[in-house]
């Protein structure tokens, strides 16, 4: 858990450089990818405490498994989901709002019953533990985006 917020706080650092865009690297800005993966932690955070834990039972998924052992997500394979994209103006009092927000909702995942869980569109049922898994690699996804944007 103390990684994931390491990981919202590095993230964090990136919201005064949000208006940067390299559409050598991506077509959206940094505000765009730090929104996003604030909504995604925001919705799969909510999904994983509304979770029924009786609910949860482990299937194998070869997707799932290829990216947990290579541990990063490459890019250009998936799409965000509709609710994880953001909408209208990206600006830096929302974003900040959103992070308080965000680090809340983290905060609520800690002491969970183990069998808590999200059901991901590539991944299937993922338990509280691969949640938390997850959520750190995505944000290093779009963290490593992100420096590549501002690097160019």
């Amino acid at each position: 858990m103390k990684k994931l917020l390491l990981l919202l706080n590095e993230l964090e650092n990136k919201i005064p450089f949000s208006d940067r865009l390299n559409e050598s690297v991506s077509s959206a800005t940094v505000g765009w990818h730090i929104e996003h993966t604030l909504l995604a932690t925001n919705k799969i955070s909510h999904a994983v405490i509304a979770s029924n834990p009786e609910e949860y039972k482990w299937k194998f998924n070869k997707i799932r498994t290829l990216i947990f052992l290579i541990n990063r997500i490459p890019r250009g394979r998936g799409k965000a989901p509709k609710v994880a994209q953001p909408q209208g103006e990206i600006t830096v009092e929302n974003l900040k709002k959103n992070f308080e927000l965000t680090k809340k909702k983290v905060a609520e995942l800690n002491g969970l019953n183990s069998r808590k869980h999200f059901d991901h569109p590539y991944f299937g049922k993922l338990n509280l533990k691969s949640t938390i898994w997850f959520l750190k690699i995505h944000i290093k996804h779009h963290l490593k985006i992100i420096d590549d944007i501002l690097r160019k």
